[in-house]
């Protein structure tokens, strides 16, 4: 029952991803930081029914670290994505492939651009303006292409997340409770309240 959510303004990105950890119908953990920070200025959030979301996201975030101290610059966002893109793919085809859905969220200081990428657990990568994961997209999909402006300020975006995540609570029969939102943009990755 994972959800997370993302969007792009005119110079951020907006991520949000549920706290709980759960496994079938058992719910282990409720403060969950589903959101990784990879670099300075990019960020993924991830999403998956087995247990090796966690492992991936750290096997990706260890990648990007040892890229930038073997190069002594970070990955840009674009290709961070590709390369997490192929590393999923490589996996699928290998003996215990990963099942992870991914949000992968980045600025780009040098064309001062925000960046979304949405991922499937089959290697599939688009760039999009607005993405979501889980059952809570069948509900905030329509709400984010209803109300998301592309060059909309920070407090805007928050409340069409707002909108979304309150949407799914009111509509999805098993809502995760709380949820962690982070803000990747100039002057990098933070946690803000929603």
């Amino acid at each position: 029952m994972e959800c997370s959510f993302a969007l792009t303004g005119k110079d951020y990105v907006l991520v949000a991803a549920d706290t709980t950890a759960s496994r079938s119908i058992v719910k282990m953990k409720v403060d969950e930081d589903k959101i990784k920070t990879l670099s300075p200025h990019l960020l993924m959030a991830y999403s998956g029914e087995s247990g090796d979301t966690i492992q991936f996201a750290e096997f990706i975030e260890r990648n990007i670290r040892l890229y930038h101290i073997r190069n002594l610059y970070p990955l840009r966002p674009q290709s961070a994505a590709s390369w997490i893109r192929r590393s999923l793919a490589e996996s699928l085809r290998s003996r215990s492939p990963y099942t992870v859905n991914l949000l992968i969220g980045g600025f780009d200081t040098a064309d001062e651009s925000p960046h979304l990428y949405w991922v499937d657990y089959l290697g599939t990568i688009a760039s999009v303006p607005f993405a979501a994961h889980g059952y809570g997209s069948y509900f905030a999909l329509s709400l984010l292409d209803r109300y998301h402006n592309p060059e909309g300020s920070l407090e805007e975006g928050l409340e069409v997340l707002r909108r979304a995540i309150n949407e799914t609570a009111q509509r999805l029969v098993v809502a995760p409770g709380n949820y962690i939102v982070k803000v990747v943009d100039k002057d990098g990755v933070r946690e803000i309240k929603l």
